[in-house]
């Protein structure tokens, strides 16, 4: 399962059945676990935890030492859940310690033609991520969003779960969950409903949304008092409690 022509560290500890290309190497600290492919010319340095059934497209760079400038060579880390497809040129770089220590990508994302993941970002689960898209450290992408093509995300945002941003943004403030977003500045463009319906959200949760947007973006309410507002809706729908949490989350502030 692994081409004679593959470079392995003798520490790194692969999966059996995992699948390795030729021209790949593999360094110290590396851990890959059953079911993953990985494809010729992919460079993999540790420390890194790649999971189950894993696909990674050649010429990608996966676990290499990040570019912030304060990175002195600590053992940081990154680590890939189970079930992601990696395409072609992606490079996905080790934390630092100014924050945890370590990248985090989840389970069952999609990541598309060279992306770029930074130090110390956490994907959650179910993302998309489009070719070309730059994150930058510290970024968060929350469970379902999706990143258009050619877009920039400022250090230290969030992009909320459910959240939608369109092709070739600029984001340099907090993408709330749910909320639809694009422009350079990125700017709110409503609730991704048609994203939400496919996941089977309700009517009722959609309308109760979609007031929940109004009430934040069109009642020139300060952020603490929309968040106010929310209490008796949120009360009867878990999915607008959600979009209150990344509200109350938000450290860059939302963008308006």
């Amino acid at each position: 399962m692994i081409h004679s022509q593959a470079i392995i560290d003798p520490s790194a500890q692969i999966a059996d059945d995992v699948e390795v290309g030729p021209w790949t190497q593999i360094g110290a600290g590396v851990v890959i676990e059953s079911g993953c492919r990985i494809a010729s010319h992919v460079v993999i340095n540790g420390p890194t935890r790649i999971g189950r059934n894993n696909q990674i497209f050649q010429f990608a760079s996966v676990g290499e030492a990040c570019q912030d400038k304060k990175y002195a060579g600590e053992p940081t880390e990154l680590i890939i859940g189970d079930n992601n497809v990696i395409r072609e040129s992606c490079t996905l770089h080790r934390g630092t310690v100014q924050d945890e220590g370590i990248t985090r990508i989840g389970s069952g994302n999609l990541l598309m033609v060279n992306v770029h993941v930074a130090h110390d970002c956490r994907i959650g689960d179910n993302t998309i991520v489009a070719n070309n898209v730059a994150l930058a450290g510290h970024v968060h992408v929350d469970d379902f969003a999706i990143v258009g093509g050619q877009t920039g995300v400022h250090q230290f945002c969030r992009i909320g779960a459910h959240a939608m941003c369109g092709a070739a943004s600029m984001i340099t403030k907090d993408v709330p969950a749910y909320v639809m977003a694009s422009g350079n500045l990125a700017k709110p463009h409503g609730i991704n409903s048609e994203g939400l319906k496919r996941r089977g959200f309700s009517p009722e949760a959609l309308r109760a949304l979609k007031q929940a947007y109004r009430l934040v973006y069109r009642q020139g309410l300060k952020l603490e008092q929309a968040i106010a507002e929310l209490d008796d809706l949120q009360r009867q729908y878990p999915e607008v409690a959600l979009l209150a949490q990344s509200l109350r989350d938000s450290t860059r502030g939302i963008i308006r």
